[in-house]
């Protein structure tokens, strides 16, 4: 049985460079990112309903729910595959946070994103997280 958790997808070394994006080229990609995310985010908390009934609903229901997750999986990779194709990265299933690799004053760093938020206006350290998120205002010069 899948958890939460294991619906993060494990990091992979990428074959080629990761694409960098500036802030236009990321507000761009957002029309497609939204409507990714969305399913990601609905199909996260549909994995967590199956998990709750798994763990107490009946042994008759069982296979079917298994079935239904299993399907999940299996969605939520191809969902994910469709992020990686668009060159950002998933980094929180739960609330739909997406990171845009970036780069100011020769450094890489995240332009950060999360559903719900018309255009990004975040952006972080590629080692500082969500938690570190700064204003895009703060990037112009």
């Amino acid at each position: 049985m899948a958890s939460p958790s294991s619906l993060t997808p494990k990091p992979v070394s990428p074959s080629r460079s990761p694409k960098h994006f500036t802030l236009e080229e990321a507000n761009r990609a957002l029309p497609l990112v939204k409507r990714i995310v969305g399913d990601i985010v609905k199909a996260q908390q549909r994995v967590g309903e199956l998990e709750t009934a798994l763990a107490g609903g009946s042994p008759k229901s069982a296979p079917i729910a298994q079935a239904e997750l299993d399907h999940l999986m299996e969605r939520f990779q191809t969902y994910v595959g469709e992020l990686s194709k668009v060159g950002c990265q998933l980094k929180d299933p739960r609330i739909g946070l997406i990171d845009f690799l970036g780069s100011y004053e020769g450094r890489d760093i995240c332009l950060c994103w999360k559903l719900g938020e018309e255009k990004i206006e975040y952006w972080h350290e590629t080692v500082a997280g969500y938690a570190g998120r700064q204003a895009v205002s703060s990037l112009q010069s």
